[in-house]
């Protein structure tokens, strides 16, 4: 029997380590799937698990040079490497381990199934929880992330002369996807993140809006700190979704990174689960065929519960207000004392709202104004 969803995963996506001292910790896609199993969102009659696969080296060819694929080899089979800062690699942002390679490209190798098996197999939607590395570039690991997947997985539908949507919605700015389609107009890129006046990657301007074919075709909503989830929804509804229904691609690929979360520790967004639930209903509303993938979040606790409300809302399913029994004694084994699922409603301080709310306003402005007409969408985000 067909089933409309796929589920990605492997339980080897949490085998290795960044270091115990690294904000990227690699149990949180163990506990995401613990705690969808405990909601008994692994077994339903909807969707498939698929085993992730990993990308192989004539794949990561298609976008990474294959001097750094060599060197990232290298690195995999010696304990004792020291740091190359011209692949940015070896320091504490994007350490080397034995096992590196294998590691990545089974991450990679996730969103290449996703794809495939919305693409190729007619699944309705897919959700790897191990991709989303959007910071990499084609010669160089950043910002946590080694292999671009999002890109490699791409590059055959591309060939195929397929138009996609990209959208990110990672705190961070999706700079090594933007990058990599900043020319062409075969991909809308649109990023929500926090403003990079201050903060990592330093880009993602609202006036970053690609060059030559592809003028127009990368669209950037940069948000102040302390923006609240109702400031999300409003840059979802009023740039993010016109555009998608405008643009009227192929496929739909988000990157869902869970960093936009009030208590994220390296974050300066004021989001909550609600935000991740409602834009995966907005997203699987679209009734376009769509490929979810993880990115952000270093709160593990908060990954595992929005990533399993994200799944709930591809499922169409509710899922109860507090965490199951079975995950809070797992928490409790862990020193966690959390039993809320949903995250209970916030508001931002009004003083900060409003800041956020001008800056929106402002941003919102500037779109309407140079990005709409090129789609034909008039102001209020009508076609």
């Amino acid at each position: 029997m067909h089933k409309d969803l796929a589920l990605i995963y492997s339980r080897c996506f949490d085998t290795y380590s960044y270091g115990i001292f690294h904000p990227m910790k690699v149990e949180r896609y163990r506990l995401t799937y613990d705690l969808m199993q405990a909601c008994g969102l692994t077994q339903h009659t909807k969707a498939e698990m698929v085993e992730a696969v990993p990308a192989t080296r004539e794949e990561l060819l298609k976008f990474h040079r294959s001097d750094y694929l060599d060197i990232l080899e290298h690195y995999s089979r010696d304990d004792n490497s020291c740091a190359n800062f011209k692949y940015g690699l070896g320091d504490i942002e994007n350490p080397v381990f034995g096992g590196l390679y294998e590691w990545i490209s089974l991450m990679c190798g996730g969103t290449v199934t996703a794809v495939s098996e919305v693409v190729q197999h007619g699944r309705r939607a897919a959700f790897s929880m191990a991709g989303g590395w959007h910071h990499s570039f084609p010669a160089r690991a950043s910002g946590f992330c080694y292999l671009n997947d999002v890109v490699v997985a791409l590059q055959p539908l591309l060939e195929q002369g397929k138009r996609i949507v990209y959208v990110d919605l990672d705190a961070h700015h999706g700079d090594g996807v933007q990058e990599a389609f900043y020319t062409t107009d075969q991909v809308l890129t649109i990023s929500i993140h926090e403003c990079g006046k201050d903060f990592y990657p330093y880009s993602g301007f609202v006036r970053e809006s690609g060059e030559g074919r592809g003028y127009g075709y990368s669209v950037n909503i940069p948000l102040v700190p302390h923006s609240d989830d109702l400031i999300l929804e409003q840059a979802l509804q009023r740039i993010v979704l016109p555009l998608i229904k405008a643009y009227k691609p192929d496929l739909l690929i988000t990157q869902m990174g869970a960093d936009f979360m009030r208590t994220d520790p390296l974050t300066r967004l004021e989001g909550t689960t609600a935000f991740m639930e409602y834009a995966a209903r907005c997203f699987m509303a679209t009734g376009l065929p769509w490929v979810a993938v993880g990115g952000g979040g270093y709160d593990s606790i908060n990954v595992a519960r929005a990533w399993t409300m994200l799944w709930a809302a591809m499922l169409e399913v509710e899922v109860p207000y507090v965490l199951p029994p079975g995950f809070q004694t797992i928490l409790r084994g862990l020193g966690v004392d959390q039993t809320l699922l949903h995250d209970p409603p916030h508001l931002a301080n009004p003083d900060d709202f409003a800041r956020a709310q001008k800056a929106l306003d402002e941003n919102v402005a500037f779109l309407e104004r140079r990005i709409f007409p090129l789609y034909h969408i008039r102001p209020g985000g009508m076609a």
